[in-house]
């Protein structure tokens, strides 16, 4: 009993020690970051990205949301990540067709919706960034975008007492790194998990269908989800649908990242959770609306020699079949998570 009494004792001081010791590193008690489970939806696959190297902490998100919001991250301080990715649009970029960045210029591409990101190998149109933890560097240093040096970015943050002390609760000390950065963005973006739309209710059976829906889902499934495949609604492949090159823009797609003439004009295949809120359409944008999106499958494909051969004939639909297949894609809409205060600015 004596024996283990000293051991006890022996821990407890070596344990006090410690505390002590960094508390007068920091200047701050010792804070623990509280763990956060990332809940894999029913029925979604095993996601991509894991959090073995990247804890998922309360506090990591927190960091992570209140640099997604903060306009620091760019240049003039005026362009955060979230004026391209906008909550109520699913965090994709409201009624424009091209991103706007820095000294009012317009990148070349439409910003994508930001939610189930860690499902995703490749990001971007191209999928010329294969990590989501490196992916917030291209839009941070492009000039085009928010055209800021990390350096400077860190110095900023620096100077702020707040991100101080929010890095000494995600990391244990006030250090700021861009590493530590780049996790914590990565800690928020991952989390933008999209699975309860009245799609995802009426696969648990918790919703039905109306008439339109169902009949809609069909058509879906027999023309559209080879390539747009549930739960995710998208492949994650590369593919050239027949959109023929924008001569202003002069965007070749996924041939800019490969070198390879095969993948001219091929554009990763877009989530269509959601999708009636992140027009406009297409990786330029080009199509205002739903409807337009759809009869380019009907009407307007393009040949070319890197052309889908899916998509050879084309999709045949006529505008009832359009009416229906719209009535389901509506169904992908997700009013909580564009409704969820946890991913919106922080107050």
């Amino acid at each position: 009993m004596r024996y283990r009494w000293t051991i006890t004792l022996i821990l407890f001081i070596v344990t006090g020690a410690v505390l002590i010791n960094a508390c007068k590193k920091t200047g701050a008690p010792v804070h623990q970051a509280r763990p956060v489970d990332f809940v894999v939806p029913d029925g979604f696959p095993d996601p991509v990205y894991r959090f073995e190297n990247n804890p998922l902490t309360e506090e990591g998100f927190a960091l992570g949301r209140k640099l997604f919001y903060d306009g620091r991250l760019s240049k003039d301080n005026n362009f955060p990540c979230a004026s391209c990715h906008q909550q109520f649009a699913a965090f994709a970029t409201f009624d424009h067709p091209l991103s706007h960045g820095f000294n009012n210029q317009f990148t070349k591409r439409n910003a994508p919706g930001l939610f189930n990101m860690a499902w995703l190998k490749e990001m971007h149109w191209d999928g010329g960034i294969n990590h989501i933890e490196v992916q917030p560097l291209a839009p941070i240093t492009a000039p085009n975008e928010m055209a800021e040096d990390i350096g400077n970015i860190i110095a900023k943050l620096e100077q702020d007492g707040t991100y101080r002390e929010m890095f000494r609760q995600a990391f244990g000390d006030e250090e700021i790194t861009s590493q530590r950065m780049l996790l914590a963005l990565t800690q928020f973006v991952a989390s933008l998990v999209s699975a309860d739309s009245k799609y995802d209710r009426v696969k648990k059976g918790l919703a039905v269908f109306n008439v339109s829906e169902q009949e809609g889902y069909r058509i879906f499934q027999a023309k559209c989800a080879s390539c747009h495949t549930e739960p995710l609604f998208t492949d994650l492949s590369f593919r050239n649908t027949g959109l023929e090159l924008n001569t202003y823009l002069m965007d070749y797609g996924r041939m800019e990242i490969t070198n390879n003439p095969a993948d001219s004009l091929k554009f990763k295949v877009p989530s269509l959770r959601n999708v009636a809120l992140t027009g406009p359409y297409g990786h330029d944008g080009r199509f205002t609306g739903l409807s337009q999106a759809i009869n380019h499958y009907a009407e307007g494909v393009a040949p070319s020699a890197t052309l889908d051969p899916a998509l050879t004939n084309g999709i045949p639909l006529d505008d009832v079949e359009t009416f229906y297949l719209r009535e389901f894609l509506f169904t992908l809409t997700d009013s909580s998570f564009i409704g969820n205060k946890r991913f919106a600015a922080p107050e």
